[in-house]
């Protein structure tokens, strides 16, 4: 059986989005009420809403499924993967010559943090943020979007 392409997991939702009660154990580190596991495509169409010249992080994906599902907190873990899965995705886009691809280099990490997990990794993630005119800096080994806060789409 061939392996699915990252385009296929992006589009087999697999029964979700789901809202779930957060239990006992999760709630030491997630606090009391529900989650929602999110279907790959809400995180895509997400990502793909963020306009030429703006940014938008994880935890802001995050706030915007909970609202919209009537949840405490969308699942960090899933909503995670399934940026990954639509950045994959859009590189596979890109390489067959799409050119409306969702541009998952608007999407940062807690802090304006670039992510090395996306295709082309920072430095890929770097060029792309640059050439739209934002600033790239490093702290460490790390590097994050200068002022990102000052960028972020209105996506709710």
């Amino acid at each position: 059986m061939a392996r699915k392409t990252w385009r296929e997991k992006l589009e087999d939702d697999k029964g979700l989005p789901r809202v779930e009660e957060i239990d006992a154990r999760m709630s030491l580190r997630w606090g009391e009420g529900t989650f929602v596991i999110p279907a790959p495509r809400e995180v895509d169409a997400l990502m793909h809403a963020v306009p030429e010249g703006k940014l938008t992080t994880i935890n802001a994906l995050r706030q915007i499924l909970a609202a919209r599902h009537g949840a405490t907190i969308a699942c960090p873990i899933t909503t995670g993967i399934f940026a990954r899965i639509a950045a994959e995705a859009a590189a596979e886009d890109e390489a067959a010559g799409e050119v409306d691809i969702t541009p998952c280099w608007r999407t940062l990490k807690t802090g304006g943090e670039l992510n090395p997990k996306y295709p082309g990794g920072v430095q890929g993630q770097r060029e792309r943020l640059e050439a739209e005119g934002h600033t790239v800096a490093e702290r460490g080994k790390r590097s994050f979007v200068a002022d990102y806060e000052k960028r972020l789409a209105d996506l709710g």
